[in-house]
């Protein structure tokens, strides 16, 4: 029987690819047996099953669907950027089929009814599993905490004021304990606003070469550090966001050999792009924490190779072409990251051999979900079907103004990279297919 992209059936098999599950990409063909949603049956060869349709992956690597535990979807209250329905776009675009948003919307996500709103939007665009976090702070002002309890059980799968440090120690320290007791982590943005000033991006060479403010690293290291020390003493679970120096590498590497519960991600301009791309003031290059040094990407990327930093997400910050078509100094921090993420690091890591396929994708699928303990990330017998069929030897150019999410701000835009998605599938039901 043939597959029919306009009516999906209840029950299918996707022969003819190459399975990557547990971080091990297959060398022979295999097939993936979906019913009502769920994995069947999956393995080598192709089951004698004439009576179901087939879908030919046509030697495509059939992988689990990626997981994004950094992104910004804006709504509520920055419709204008992204919405809940774009970024989903943008995610099976991408291959994600799972998502963490962050609470820095307009209001931010400090209430019980602001989670369930996010969860309902979701749920009506059916594009992607979207999972929100909660502030850690009323207003995501670093004084009073939310209400932990009423947020997770609303839906919150983690705590965190991305975008603004937790700068009051004990208040960090309240929140590692209270989420301890509700089993979720602690997200930090590392950043010491006392050391950072107003730096606009690193502090180093180019930044006194091109007259701009600089963010040090210590402005970093610094808050990972006391962060460490307070999950250490509250025996709650940290989350390092978007790692970008040498020093929190070896700071979490520490830790974790201690025993101390912190996970950490680092994002795909991270491992790839240093502070020399600012030398033309574009605010494309402008995020938080900014690009950093040659040294601090070797450092990185060893980082993740190694294990010491969990996963690969992108931080997803869309804005207005208006936004970012200002001063660097007065632009806004973030680029977006959806769409590109698997092909960039593909490009950089498994084509330069620090990485293989099968390792990459486990990092931004399996490894990514156990960050957060999420019910998703893998390939097995009887779980969801989420998965996606993506060709590695696929190159293309990246055309922002062909992207699903309503903003632009990539730093790749004319980049030509190696490995594309051609299908994602989330609970058996193709969400983007090549182009569509």
């Amino acid at each position: 029987m043939e597959w029919s992209w306009k009516r999906i059936p209840a029950e299918y098999l996707v022969a003819n690819v190459r399975l990557c599950r547990d971080g091990k990409l297959a060398d022979r063909p295999g097939f993936l047996h979906v019913q009502k949603g769920l994995v069947a049956a999956l393995g080598p060869g192709v089951p004698s099953r004439e009576d179901l349709p087939v879908l030919d992956g046509g030697g495509l690597v059939c992988a689990p669907g990626l997981v994004d535990v950094h992104v910004h979807f804006r709504e509520p209250g920055q419709e204008e950027k992204e919405t809940i329905a774009t970024g989903s776009r943008a995610a099976a675009a991408g291959g994600f089929t799972a998502v963490v948003t962050m609470p820095n919307t307009r209001p931010p996500v400090d209430h019980a009814p602001m989670v369930r709103y996010i969860l309902d939007r979701a749920q009506e665009t059916g594009l992607c599993r979207v999972f929100p976090t909660a502030a850690i702070s009323r207003g995501q002002e670093g004084e009073t905490l939310t209400e932990f309890g009423d947020l997770v059980k609303a839906g919150a799968v983690g705590f965190t004021d991305d975008g603004r440090p937790v700068m009051h120690g004990k208040l960090m320290q309240f929140a590692l304990q209270y989420a301890r007791v509700l089993g979720v982590p602690v997200t930090c943005h590392a950043e010491d606003l006392t050391l950072a000033g107003k730096g606009v991006m690193h502090a180093g060479y180019w930044s006194t070469k091109l007259g701009l403010a600089g963010l040090p690293r210590l402005a970093e290291d610094v808050m990972v550090f006391r962060d460490v020390e307070l999950a250490r003493a509250t025996g709650g679970h940290l989350h390092v966001a978007h790692v970008s120096t040498k020093g929190t590498v070896e700071i979490i590497r520490r830790a974790r050999e201690q025993g101390v519960h912190v996970t950490a991600e680092v994002t795909p301009h991270h491992l790839t792009l240093d502070h020399a791309c600012c030398r033309d003031f574009s605010p494309l290059y402008k995020m938080s924490p900014p690009l950093r040094e040659q040294e601090d990407i070797e450092a990185v990327t060893q980082g993740l190779v190694d294990g010491v930093l969990d996963c690969v997400a992108t931080d997803h910050a869309p804005h207005t072409a208006m936004e970012k078509e200002l001063m660097f100094d007065q632009a806004p921090f973030g680029v977006v990251g959806l769409e590109t993420a698997l092909a960039v690091c593909h490009t950089h890591l498994v084509r330069t051999g620090r990485l293989d396929l099968g390792q990459l994708m486990e990092k931004m699928s399996s490894r990514a979900a156990e960050t957060y303990g999420l019910p998703c990330g893998r390939l097995q017998e009887g779980g969801e079907a989420d998965f996606l069929l993506f060709d590695p030897d696929e190159e293309w150019t990246v055309q922002p103004e062909a992207m699903r999410s309503m903003s632009r701000n990539t730093p790749y835009g004319g980049q030509k990279l190696a490995g594309r998605v051609k299908a994602t599938f989330l609970r058996g039901r193709p969400t983007y297919r090549d182009g569509e």
